[in-house]
Formats: structure tokens, C-alpha cells, sequence
């Protein structure tokens, strides 16, 4: 594993990335608001590797600046166009198709910038359709987006998600969206398998 920092506008983040010979393609996920590049389904689809993918964690400027709260939804995006556009170019260029996504926090990231990023598909873990307590709210639309450009969207929802059940999301999204259903909650922390195996059966559909 390689680790290389990458400067952004509102400080240092850092990827981790695994390289495998002849890559069918790379997956570059990010952490959510509540947590790091260790949470277990994170940490459970490395072993993508095995299966000839290219797999790059990065962790956010304020993770990497130790901070416990992390910033607005527009920061976020601010950081992380510089850093695809870092792990897409030069010597560090990925190979392709691209995935981009990552969990919770991570996801609504992913969808909100695939589009200005160019990638080729994107992919949610605990997508937080609704905060708990606010049935009214919805970001829907961010994860619409990748589907109204064309691209594919794959969805791990835990079945007791308190943001939202695989049910719900279907709802919102409707047939274009994939989801797939894991035990537990919004963690995966105890079936992190469950993870790695939808979206093992996610890319064994993918298409360009």
C-alpha cells in the first residue's frame, strides 16, 4: 500500500491506495462524518484487490487534521474535486473505469461531485436518504443526480438503517438506482461481509 498526501483548499488529505497489476478498474471511497477509513465495511472491501481492482481510501482534511466535526457539505466538495483530480492525472493517473464513493457522509460526497469528477459510476454505503426525526428532509436528489447523468449508482443499505431502509431508498430513486440490502444498521459494524459481497455482485454488473 502507497499513502500519499494530497493538497486541497482547506487542508491536507491523505489516500491509501493499493495498487493490483492489470487493474480491471479503481474504487476510491471515503469515510463518513462520524468516522474514519477503519470502519469495518471500509476496511472489509479491500478485499476488492483480490478480484483485480485497484481500492484507494482517502481520508478528508479533517480527519487528517485530527478534527472531530467535519465541515459543511460545500467544504467537503471543495476537497475532494482536488483530490480525484491528484489520483487522476500524472504518474498517480488510476486506471479506469472509475469508481468513486464512500459511506454515509462519504456517499452524498461521491454524488454530489461525480459529474465534475468524470467518473464512471459511483457507489453508497448507508446512504443518509433522511436524518432521524426529519421525514420532511431528503437528499434524494444528490443520489438522483448520478442517475440523471447516465451513470450508475450502486446502493448498501442496512436493513434497520435509522436514515433509511433499502425499501426507502428504492422508493426514492426508483429502478435505476441498484441497492442492495445488509444486516444491521447504518455501521455494518457487525456484517461487513454482507457489504463486500452486494457490491461484489455490483460490479460483476457494471458496465460503462
Amino acid at each position: 500500500m502507497r499513502v500519499r498526501d494530497i493538497e486541497t483548499p482547506v487542508g491536507l488529505a491523505r489516500a491509501h491506495i493499493r495498487r493490483v497489476p492489470r487493474a480491471r478498474g479503481a474504487i476510491v471511497l471515503s469515510h463518513g462524518a462520524g468516522g474514519g477509513i477503519n470502519a469495518a465495511d471500509l476496511t472489509a472491501l479491500s478485499e476488492l484487490t483480490e478480484d483485480g481492482w485497484t481500492y484507494v481510501l482517502v481520508e478528508q482534511p479533517w480527519r487528517v487534521a485530527g478534527k472531530r466535526m467535519a465541515p459543511r457539505p460545500p467544504t467537503l466538495d471543495q476537497a475532494w474535486l482536488p483530490v480525484m483530480s491528484a489520483l487522476t492525472s500524472g504518474r498517480w493517473r488510476l486506471p479506469t473505469p472509475l469508481i468513486q464513493g464512500g459511506r454515509s457522509a462519504g456517499a452524498r460526497v461521491a454524488c454530489r461531485t461525480a459529474v465534475d469528477v468524470g467518473v464512471d459510476g459511483v457507489l453508497a454505503l448507508s446512504f443518509p436518504l433522511r436524518p432521524p426525526g426529519k421525514p420532511d428532509t431528503t437528499r434524494a436528489p444528490e443520489a438522483q443526480s448520478v442517475l440523471d447523468a447516465g451513470l450508475p449508482l450502486g446502493v448498501v443499505q442496512g436493513l434497520r438503517d435509522p436514515f433509511g431502509s433499502p425499501h426507502d431508498v428504492r422508493a426514492e430513486l426508483g429502478d435505476r438506482a441498484q441497492v442492495f440490502e445488509a444486516r444491521g444498521d447504518h455501521s455494518f459494524s457487525r456484517h461487513p461481509q454482507d457489504v463486500l459481497d452486494a457490491v461484489r455482485r455490483w460490479l460483476s454488473t457494471f458496465t460503462t
